[in-house]
């Protein structure tokens, strides 16, 4: 065969017999056959570069972990604990919330400091100009809402961006952003002004998070390439899920840090006065810490084309086409109501029904965020050993969140020891990791070649505002712990549900959006441009 393809006439004439060992001259048909599938493979790595470019380096992978570890916390972390915090330090105790808590709690020791931050916290002392009147947990909530609603415009502007030339200037601009609002969180002295800087946090986070989704579709795509066959789709599988699950356990890594260096502050609280300082320090560093985050600009190859023309109004909701799609969004929203209802709530509980000591708080927020660091990774060779999909390990994710919300439930008047809240926040961590990690990985699965900036703005967008509404059940009925639990066992059977029932398909997307084609298509031949006869030759 070498002697056969070193001959092809220059200047486009026809080949010659050649001779070979043994006396014999090659067939012209034989030296032409092999000349034409070399000029496919040819074509076929090109058109291949050209679509998905070059297969991702080492140090890109290690640069998008990096993002996740510098910006996972920002709504696990930043918003739902930090900044109620700092609301509350700007708030007036009543005189006899004390003397009542105490009424309420006979039995319970409790450091007068934690008293004192939980009241602040969950008290309605903030009056509104119309009278209204809400706790520090329900500013926040109003202020995350508030960057929601920002957020959705502009990421329906974005998107056209995303899947153009901009995705690394838009991943830059949002987390300058974002780290912009961060860095004077306390510097003004005045509740009403945290309405614009969460808002600007939620907003900027959401659409930095939108461009970091996009990004992993285009490694995906550059690991995988274009199209794949049914039998091949496994292929797709293993790389998306190691992919998302390592990111997942570096941002829960990031969140760790920023919780127990939240901790550590709290210590240095001075509840008596309006201490900001402390806080504020937190506010600082996580601002500092999102910032590194943009090393990962730098590490990011290109790999999209022209932005989407204006024209195509309808790009962001490109989305809408594809059932498969719209049901693995209906599965991120209540993942993450569920996740953050159970944590909220759970944290809260901790405080006020169990008055643990300080220290086991921290250990449960080192459980709860340490714990996937472990158990991410080990599901990933066991999701190929049993051959569990996306769908059924996010199924695996709500299970899970029915076990910690019905025991919660079950138990939420009874005196829990510590090591129950370590469990607890083992098995919960755990649920958030699954439902995060595969819920991205569904939605990238349903979106097609050139438009996963379309539908990353959607799962963005579902997602922060799931943690939203999530963090507003939890927080809205403080000492009520049944309240958040209930939600989130209801919601996570909504979501088995509409898994087991919605015929929500990770392959099935995956065909409707061009990955994948059946064995027997022609079209997803290894080496296209050829014919039955010619491939199998290759």
């Amino acid at each position: 065969m070498k002697e056969v393809m070193s001959v092809e006439a220059e200047g486009g004439q026809a080949p010659l017999p050649v001779p070979v060992q043994g006396g014999g001259t090659t067939r012209p048909d034989l030296q032409q056959r092999a000349m034409k599938i070399l000029r496919a493979r040819e074509a076929y790595n090109n058109g291949y570069d050209e679509e998905v470019g070059e297969k991702p380096p080492r140090f890109e992978v290690w640069g998008w972990y990096l993002y996740e570890f510098c910006s996972y916390f920002v709504l696990t972390v930043l918003i739902p604990i930090v900044f109620p915090l700092i609301i509350s330090q700007l708030q007036q105790l009543p005189t006899d919330s004390l003397q009542d808590w105490n009424k309420s709690h006979q039995g319970l020791i409790c450091s007068q400091k934690e008293t004192h931050l939980y009241l602040k916290l969950t008290s309605h002392t903030i009056r509104t100009s119309s009278g209204s009147k809400y706790s520090s947990l329900e500013w926040t909530s109003i202020a995350w809402a508030t960057g929601l609603a920002i957020a959705a415009p502009v990421l329906g502007f974005l998107s056209f961006h995303l899947d153009g030339h901009f995705p690394k200037l838009i991943t830059a601009a949002a987390t300058g952003v974002g780290v912009f609002f961060c860095l004077p969180a306390g510097f003004f002295k005045v509740t009403a002004i945290f309405i614009p800087y969460i808002a600007g946090i939620v907003a900027a986070s959401t659409v930095a998070s939108a461009a970091h989704t996009h990004h992993l579709g285009l490694m995906i795509r550059s690991f995988t390439g274009p199209i794949l066959k049914k039998s091949q789709f496994a292929t797709r599988q293993g790389v998306s899920s190691w992919l998302s699950l390592y990111a997942t356990s570096a941002g829960c890594l990031g969140s760790a840090l920023i919780s127990a260096f939240t901790y550590h502050m709290l210590r240095e609280l001075n509840t008596n006065e309006h201490d900001l300082m402390s806080l504020w320090v937190v506010s600082i560093f996580s601002g500092l810490i999102w910032l590194v985050g943009v090393l990962h600009v730098f590490t990011a190859t290109s790999r999209t084309t022209d932005s989407i023309s204006f024209a195509s109004k309808l790009h962001p909701f490109s989305i809408f086409k594809y059932p498969h799609a719209i049901g693995a969004l209906a599965g991120v929203f209540l993942s993450s109501f569920t996740t953050m209802a159970i944590f909220i709530g759970g944290v809260l509980f901790i405080v006020d029904q169990l008055c643990i000591k300080p220290l086991h708080l921290l250990y449960y927020w080192l459980m709860y965020f340490l714990f996937p660091i472990v158990s991410l990774p080990l599901l990933q060779p066991m999701q190929h050993m049993i051959k569990m999909n996306s769908v059924k390990m996010q199924m695996v994710g709500f299970i899970l969140s029915l076990l910690s919300s019905g025991f919660g439930f079950y138990f939420g008047h009874s005196h829990w020891k510590w090591g129950h809240i370590l469990v607890l926040g083992a098995v919960q961590s755990t649920s958030t990791g699954i439902l995060h990690a595969f819920g991205r990985v569904l939605v990238l699965d349903c979106a097609p070649s050139g438009k996963e900036g379309a539908f990353s703005i959607w799962f963005a967008w579902m997602r922060a505002a799931g943690l939203c509404v999530g963090f507003t059940v939890g927080s809205v009925a403080p000492g009520h712990v049944r309240a958040s639990f209930g939600a989130a066992f209801c919601t996570a059977i909504v979501g088995i549900v509409i898994l087991l029932f919605g015929n929500i398909s990770d392959v099935g997307g995956a065909v409707a959006a061009g990955h994948v084609r059946d064995d027997s298509d022609q079209r997803s031949s290894t080496v296209p441009a050829l014919d039955s006869k010619d491939s199998s030759r290759v």
